[in-house]
């Protein structure tokens, strides 16, 4: 069976975490900021995770990480 491939697009979004979890960026953090309060840019700046409902899909995408 050849090789899998990896999803190039997830590959540069995503990063495995120690525990195993995917770690992911935030949206709405680009532009058009001037409207967001400095508490939801603040939020936006930490990670976030990808929700356990969504790991089988990120592991057809990302076979090797």
């Amino acid at each position: 069976m050849p090789k899998m491939k990896t999803h190039r697009g997830a590959a540069k979004r995503f990063r495995k975490t120690g525990t195993g979890k995917l770690k992911r960026g935030k949206a709405f953090r680009s532009h058009i900021l001037t409207k967001k309060s400095s508490k939801t840019k603040r939020h936006l700046r930490k990670a976030g995770y990808v929700s356990d409902s969504q790991l089988k899909v990120m592991k057809k995408l990302l076979p090797y990480l």
